[in-house]
């Protein structure tokens, strides 16, 4: 018996997803006693799961785009190989695409969402995170091969090496089922998906010529850039920073919200982010009540002075 995770890579290199549900599968694998496997694909130093308690990584050469089908087919093939019965993958829109066809493929009971340890083994009891993240159920998962997927940054990244050895994973692709023609990418940004620190920007803004100020703001914290969907339905910003119920999840931690009102839709998909600012010059903003912090000011005066505390404080550390 053992636990295997698939571990996702951006061109070669793991994402911060992968190190989590390495960790995530170490801590399961010590509660049953066995070790943890990973599959990955076409990663550049796959041994670097060790420092997260991977004790062997299955590492295919596919160099192609993702694709659902051959993704899930892949890791079911990994899993028959190690013997897995606990199957752990991340809450990337590319593993939730891939999981229910691994489920199937598997015959293994797909739990979403999980935020904490397996609180019990027998029955395999998870908690997972459920209604936007406003409630908490215990699911029980009675099938012989279950399939975890861990919610972002819900149980983050814990060090716990071990030897980690590597083998080439040889895996009979079919034909991809999507043509893939092109892929742009902003390869200088932090990506919400990783980000510890996300900034956000509303209508509050006033209009696209002013949206410095929340990249300024990011670059000093080291964050991802972000907007409400009014902002990229005005064509402010693209689409891929729409985050909210419609957009994009994000479970950062630090969501600031700059000139973002609060529709109910934008707080679902930010819900599971650990602290939450608003900066807002309405104090009858929605956001404020789901806020951990609020200033109530005018942002293009709160801003510039946030930005240049910030830059004193790093140049006195």
């Amino acid at each position: 018996m053992s636990i295997l995770v698939y571990t996702e890579t951006d061109q070669g290199k793991f994402k911060k997803g992968a190190f989590e549900v390495a960790s995530y599968g170490k801590a399961v694998a010590d509660q049953i006693g066995c070790d943890v496997f990973a599959v990955s694909f076409n990663a550049n130093s796959p041994e670097s799961l060790g420092t997260y308690g991977v004790s062997k990584v299955l590492n295919t050469s596919y160099e192609g785009s993702f694709d659902a089908k051959l993704f899930a087919d892949a890791i079911k093939q990994a899993a028959l190989q190690v013997g897995a019965k606990v199957v752990i993958v991340s809450s990337s829109a590319d593993s939730r695409f891939l999981s229910p066809l691994l489920a199937i493929s598997l015959d293994a009971g797909y739990a979403t969402n999980v935020v904490a340890l397996p609180s019990n083994l027998s029955p395999f009891t998870v908690k997972r995170a459920v209604f936007t993240n406003k409630a908490f159920s215990y699911t029980e998962i009675t099938s012989d091969v279950k399939l975890i997927g861990v919610s972002n940054n819900a149980f983050g990244l814990v060090e716990n090496s071990v030897a980690c050895s590597v083998e080439a994973f040889d895996v009979s692709f079919s034909a991809p089922g999507v043509q893939v023609e092109s892929v742009d990418k902003a390869s200088d940004k932090v990506t919400i998906a990783d980000a510890d620190v996300v900034v956000s920007g509303g209508r509050g803004l006033k209009g696209p010529e002013n949206w410095h100020m929340i990249e300024d703001l990011a670059q000093v914290l080291g964050a991802a850039t972000a907007c409400s969907k009014p902002v990229s339905d005005m064509g402010w910003r693209p689409h891929s920073e729409h985050v909210g119920q419609t957009g994009k999840p994000v479970a950062s931690n630090l969501y600031i919200a700059i000139g973002v009102s609060g529709a109910i839709q934008h707080l679902a998909g930010i819900n599971s982010s650990k602290v939450k600012v608003v900066i807002n010059s309405d104090p009858e903003a929605p956001f404020f009540k789901a806020a951990d912090y609020g200033i109530v000011g005018d942002a293009f005066e709160v801003v510039p002075t946030l930005i240049e505390k910030l830059k004193a404080f790093k140049a006195d550390a």
